[in-house]
């Protein structure tokens, strides 16, 4: 038996396994070199956000260093942990930001950032991520939206306590506010992922709005 293609056969056989090796520690490298980068635009982001819902002279507090850790919350539409990013002014909580997801977009998931104020009233509310098509129901995206006022301006300074949770839907189902015509479906989400964050923001409101010690001793 010749043995000349069973040598050629394992010495392949060791190249291959030498160039994937040399592949995946490359890989876990670049991994480990560029993580940090991609963590660090991933909190800009997270700020910029923030800061279009807020101004810069409401708060005095880092709000990323100054969150509460959240579970997955079914209510937000969040089957993943979270965090709820407080705002303080002088030590005194201001508002509270929370992540919120709208399941049933026309084009699947809509991610949310909801700003509460202690009252339970919306300061200000923001698309971060959609799907929906392009040119018809993306006008839930300020950054998409042509008209003025914004569509989703509507929002800001009104709580269940104005609109109860059942009129959060468009007019033409009823509701309380307004959308645009062959693209309800998008508000629909929207409205209806928005009015359960405020139902749990308000159930958890002591857990949310908490002085900065108590916040601490309870991490």
């Amino acid at each position: 038996m010749n043995a000349e293609p069973i040598r050629a056969a394992f010495s392949a056989a060791r190249t291959l396994a030498a160039f994937a090796l040399v592949i995946t520690l490359l890989m876990a490298l670049t991994h480990q070199l560029t993580e940090p980068s991609i963590a660090a635009a991933h909190e800009r982001a997270r700020l910029e956000r923030v800061h279009a819902l807020l101004a810069a002279d409401s708060f005095d507090n880092d709000l990323l260093a100054d969150a509460l850790a959240l579970p997955p919350v079914a209510a937000l539409g969040l089957d993943e942990p979270s965090q709820a990013l407080v705002a303080r002014k002088n030590g005194v909580p201001v508002a509270v930001l929370l992540e919120a997801r709208a399941p049933d977009g026309y084009g699947g998931a809509i991610e949310l950032l909801l700003a509460i104020a202690p009252d339970n009233r919306l300061l200000g509310l923001r698309v971060t991520e959609h799907h929906e098509t392009p040119g018809l129901g993306d006008y839930i995206d300020p950054e998409k939206d042509r008209r003025t006022p914004k569509w989703i301006e509507q929002f800001a300074g009104i709580g269940l306590a104005d609109v109860p949770a059942e009129q959060w839907r468009p007019q033409k189902d009823g509701g309380h506010f307004d959308a645009r015509t062959g693209a309800t479906i998008s508000a629909r989400a929207v409205l209806r992922a928005s009015a359960r964050a405020l139902e749990w923001a308000g159930a958890h409101h002591n857990e949310l709005f908490v002085p900065p010690a108590a916040n601490a001793a309870s991490r």
